[in-house]
């Protein structure tokens, strides 16, 4: 994978009530991740940014909110996200920023 291209496949961390209960119980990180990335590129990324061995990935694509505003409705965009499981005694800390 192009070296700039791990940049811009991981976009941020969600952070949910669901994903720390998935990182506490089922050690499985949940990120926010472009629209047109592939598992496999989700895995590289994480293995090379975090230095971790990844198990797998599985990725939603979750809709955009309608907003009502003053002018009306709008739309918020389509977004996706991975949640990525990891191997036993590998782990990520994502609250402190580095």
């Amino acid at each position: 994978m192009n070296p700039e291209r791990v940049y811009t496949v991981l976009r941020e961390p969600h952070i949910s009530e669901k994903s720390t209960l998935c990182a506490e119980y089922n050690n499985q990180y949940v990120f926010k991740v472009s629209v047109d990335a592939t598992k496999s590129e989700v895995k590289q990324a994480v293995e090379k940014l975090f230095s971790v061995k990844v198990n797998g990935v599985q990725t939603i694509r979750v809709k955009g909110k309608m907003k009502r505003n003053r002018f009306g409705y709008n739309r918020k965009p389509n977004w996706k996200k991975a949640y990525v499981s990891l191997e036993q005694g590998h782990s990520i800390d994502i609250t402190s920023p580095e």
